[in-house]
């Protein structure tokens, strides 16, 4: 099914697009949440230590294949709103070899220099076989994850959002009954819980693949004039390589904090590992919100309507605003309830850090909203390195900010919390305060 968000109200047809998209995402954190709850109640802390910390690790390299699928989708959107369905045909081809080939250099890359990975993210010592048992398993599923992200992305751009919400919900399912089976029934310890994920990954990724190949046939049928052009690749390079940039500055930074926060032992990380996780769970939607009107606002620059592109910036503002307060509010009431999902009520140090994370950093959720509406404006108006400097300006500050407060005896941990919202609210006065002064430039009457 094809949507153009081309037309009809504008409140109505964003949210309708954005809903199972951010159903879809919810369902994806599944994964390593299941994996966390999981490990944090049948394995322990040690455990669930190891696996947060290999989960910032993951999310990095995630994010690479993340960005270049969404900055694939950012043409495939133009495209499919220019109504050029050759220059679609040849932008998926060309995406499809980008992507593939990034794939393989990741795993050659990941599993030649897996112990030094461990070594650089300070593990501590006890935790190293348990973190090296469960990355060789993980990293298993990056092609996976590359089919599911790719056709995913594919399907959004023509406006389909059901679909990829579909196996992810599948692949969920699959993953939290695996899980339990692997962990509390077969004892397989963390790498049961990778081998969990890993299976259901592929799952939702060659079954995504496979619906889009039988539904949308055309799209994959030899063309006459239609190939792998250089132009094609240049294009799809442009985009994906800035929006794959800021995804990987993005995780890099958070796996700085990462390496930062293991220095502080086992208790701050399983802190940490727990509390992130509804950290993400929480402000996911706005996330999601923010990919769907970046694809919406690029069916409408292709269409070269800047008139309903002004309109679904004011409403995705409102949304997002709205949104980011409740999350945060409802953050904040249940963090300790919210805690005791993920770990042992007796421990009781690692459910009180957890919750001094979440009072500080989960009363901010509007800010993080904003800014991912400014990514997701810039990369569709095709200014995808704006948002990279947003995303310098924010994890900059939060890299810098963590280790020169962590570093004072009387900050200490607090201080990489704080270092969160600081740089969130000086990489959105700069996104709001750019697109003011170049609005005119940015979005011309055609």
């Amino acid at each position: 099914m094809e949507t153009e968000l081309t037309r009809g109200p504008v409140m109505k047809t964003m949210l309708l697009f954005a809903v199972p998209m951010i159903l879809g995402d919810l369902l994806q954190q599944c994964y390593n949440i299941a994996d966390t709850l999981i490990v944090g109640q049948f394995l322990g802390a040690n455990a669930l230590a190891a696996v947060g910390s290999a989960f910032s690790l993951m999310n990095f390299l995630t994010s690479i294949l993340l960005g270049l699928a969404m900055g694939s989708g950012t043409v495939f959107s133009i495209r499919f709103g220019q109504k050029d369905r050759a220059g679609l045909k040849e932008g998926i081809l060309a995406s499809f070899v980008l992507l593939g080939m990034v794939t393989v250099v990741l795993n050659i890359l990941i599993f030649a220099g897996l112990d030094w990975i461990i070594r650089v993210l300070r593990t501590p010592a006890e935790l190293e076989e348990m973190m090296r048992d469960y990355l060789i398993v993980i990293f298993a599923g990056m092609v996976g994850i590359f089919l599911y992200n790719f056709f995913a992305s594919l399907l959004r751009s023509l406006g389909n959002s059901v679909i990829p919400l579909v196996f992810l919900a599948v692949s969920a399912v699959l993953n939290i009954v695996l899980d339990l089976w692997f962990v509390a029934g077969l004892n397989r310890g963390v790498a049961g819980a990778a081998e969990a994920t890993v299976i259901s990954q592929y799952v939702s990724g060659i079954g995504i693949a496979v619906y889009t190949k039988v539904k949308f046939p055309e799209l994959f049928r030899r063309e006459e004039g239609v190939r792998l052009r250089v132009s094609r690749m240049r294009e799809i390079t442009s985009f994906s390589l800035l929006t794959c940039m800021q995804q990987s500055i993005m995780n890099l930074g958070i796996l700085a904090v990462q390496g930062l926060v293991n220095s502080f032992g086992t208790t701050v990380m399983a802190s940490f590992a727990a509390a992130v996780k509804i950290d993400a769970f929480a402000y996911l939607p706005v996330q999601d919100f923010g990919n769907a009107f970046s694809i919406f606002t690029a069916q409408n620059f292709g269409a070269r309507d800047a008139e309903r592109i002004k309109k679904g910036i004011r409403v995705a503002s409102l949304v997002t605003v709205v949104f980011g307060l409740l999350s945060s509010l409802a953050v904040w009431v249940f963090a300790k309830p919210l805690m005791l999902l993920f770990i042992d009520a007796g421990e009781q140090a690692v459910i009180a850090e957890g919750v001094r994370y979440l009072h500080i950093e989960g009363a901010f959720y509007c800010l993080i909203g904003v800014l991912f509406l400014l990514y997701g404006l810039y990369r569709s108006l095709g200014k995808p390195g704006m948002s990279v400097v947003l995303t310098v300006v924010s994890l900059g500050t939060r890299v810098f900010l963590a280790y020169a407060l962590a570093a004072l005896p009387a900050v200490g941990v607090v201080g990489i919390w704080w270092s969160v919202p600081i740089g969130w609210i000086l990489a959105d006065v700069l996104g709001v305060g750019y697109f003011l002064i170049r609005k005119k430039k940015l979005l011309p009457s055609f």
